[in-house]
């Protein structure tokens, strides 16, 4: 039985498919190529190019390919676009899905896990957060998200499908190869952007706000490694596959960083100065998100082994020195 990857040549999905692949397991990757790369998918995985809301596509990968369980990461990802393109989000991100879903029952595929976002929970009640806290994105984003989470928690009392959702914090860093790592474009991620200054591309790297209530006034986030995060969600799938019954669990390593920490840690790492210059806030940015993993770790069995913020950015700077412009030759 394969395991079905979605969005498996973007830059977590190519990860896990990686971790995949290398633990020998037999993986079917789905994905339009719109933001992945094929590049980056591992060559011993099968792979097929179109769009998980083609009812047809879908259908003949699920004829032809024996299908396990399902690995979600399709789905659009730019805070600040999600503000300015709302319907743009809930059109990929909650439709796509749901046509997805329904070629998913059609087909008697019963288990999936879901890439979710720790933008579900917008503003956070406390730290470090808990799966039972508060949800109110602040963000088109995060509310498709979490939107997406409540269709799979209807879809599976009416169907019977099964389903883990991943509510994770800022993937970050790269494969330990160097083969595999982060090329997005637009980039809106702070590590590469960051790496961007020592590597040439950029003359400094943006703050965007400097009067959150945080000890020195920049946004913290929870940095997770983006192996890590490949292994959460094979666990998830082993857990759905022994007959694990849905649920939603946080994945992060529990210590925040800001952005000011972040670009220090950089500086150390390249050996570069790293100018920096402060400009406003970005719209829908929450102050400070930082998860409880006690449940993962607990129920899953999960456990970051790559959570030094200094090792998360070495991997990033092995990759991005190496491919300065991602995967164009």
């Amino acid at each position: 039985m394969a395991i079905l990857v979605l969005g498996g040549a973007g830059y977590i999905g190519s990860h896990t498919v990686a971790a995949l692949c290398e633990a020998g397991r037999d993986v079917v990757v789905v994905d339009n190529l719109e933001t992945g790369h094929k590049e980056a998918v591992h060559p011993d995985a099968k792979f097929y190019q179109g769009d998980i809301s083609d009812h047809d596509f879908i259908s003949g990968v699920f004829r032809k390919e024996n299908i396990s369980s399902v690995i979600h990461f399709a789905a659009y990802s730019l805070v600040g676009e999600s503000v300015e393109k709302p319907l743009k989000y809930y059109e990929n991100n909650l439709c796509k899905t749901r046509d997805f879903l329904a070629a998913m029952v059609k087909n008697g595929v019963d288990k999936i896990v879901f890439s979710s976002t720790a933008a579900t929970y917008g503003e956070p009640e406390r730290v470090p957060i808990l799966e039972t806290d508060r949800t109110e994105p602040t963000n088109p984003y995060g509310e498709t998200k979490l939107a997406m989470e409540k269709m799979f928690k209807w879809t599976a009392n009416a169907y019977g499908i099964r389903y883990v959702s991943l509510r994770y914090f800022n993937a970050s860093g790269a494969h330990t190869s160097g083969d595999i790592g982060e090329a997005h474009s637009p980039e809106s991620h702070l590590i590469p952007l960051i790496l961007q200054v020592p590597n040439g591309q950029r003359e400094f790297i943006s703050v965007f706000g400097n009067d959150y209530p945080t000890p020195d006034g920049t946004c913290i986030r929870d940095y997770i490694h983006v192996t890590d995060l490949a292994m959460a969600h094979i666990l998830a799938v082993d857990y759905l596959e022994k007959g694990g019954e849905s649920d939603i669990f946080n994945l992060g390593n529990g210590v925040g960083f800001s952005v000011k920490e972040v670009i220090e840690t950089a500086r150390k790492v390249t050996g570069h100065p790293i100018p920096a210059k402060e400009v406003e806030r970005r719209a829908g940015d929450p102050a400070q998100l930082i998860a409880s993993s006690e449940k993962a770790k607990r129920v899953l069995g999960w456990n970051p082994r790559q959570d030094s913020l200094e090792e998360i950015i070495s991997t990033a700077w092995k990759w991005h020195q190496a491919h300065p412009n991602g995967f164009e030759k």
